[in-house]
């Protein structure tokens, strides 16, 4: 199995999604015997948000870029590589501002290309990353589950997985983190829980 982990909280070692994506690619090597990983740390080495001038390396010959561009499209090119080549995503998204971090938002610009994850026919767009699998650990410091910034946040990654054809797509939450101690400690043991859980079906 190849992982694709992706962690894009700013807090360090502080982070609570960070502890929990660490979970389960640990519940995942446990479950699998050949697990391989590549991690991106979105929040600590971000890559560029999209500009004009990297969005022209797209279908631009090699030779006319200039040297950002040059570099931003072989960025471009390793993100898309990991995409392809992952079978899991596991997906670190902690809610800043009733959304996901820039960090994060700055590689679904990147990868979301049409032509290369997704195309347009004539039945409307059709995702080509089919057959992979995403698990969503969703932190917050309050509780917004089922309300309208729980869509700008979980809705959102599960609306913009499906559109690049990945609809096999597991969340994780702890949420009140930011309501007390006690709060937290209970989030984050269920959240725990519920990690374990799944590779407990799954050995199963």
């Amino acid at each position: 199995m190849n992982v694709l982990h992706l962690d894009s909280s700013i807090l360090g070692d502080a982070s609570a999604s960070r502890l929990l994506t660490r979970s389960v690619v640990d519940g995942l090597r446990a479950a699998e015997r050949d697990v391989n990983v590549v991690h991106r740390d979105l929040g600590s080495a971000p890559i560029a948000h999209l500009t004009p001038e990297v969005l022209a390396t797209r279908g631009t010959p090699a030779e006319v870029l200039n040297a950002v561009q040059a570099r931003e499209s072989r960025v471009d090119a390793d993100l898309l590589k990991e995409l392809e080549w992952a079978d899991t995503l596991v997906i670190g998204a902690p809610l800043y501002n009733f959304t996901i971090p820039t960090g994060l938002k700055a590689w679904i610009d990147r990868v979301t290309v049409a032509g290369q994850t997704f195309r347009y026919t004539a039945k409307g767009p059709e995702g080509l990353l089919r057959g992979k699998r995403a698990i969503v650990v969703a932190t917050s410091g309050g509780a917004h589950d089922g309300s309208p910034v729980d869509t700008m946040h979980v809705g959102y990654l599960e609306t913009l997985l499906g559109f690049v054809g990945i609809t096999d797509v597991e969340v994780v939450r702890a949420e009140g983190l930011g309501m007390g101690p006690e709060v937290r400690a209970q989030a984050m043991a269920s959240a725990q829980a519920r990690i374990a859980s799944m590779f407990i079906t799954e050995a199963a």
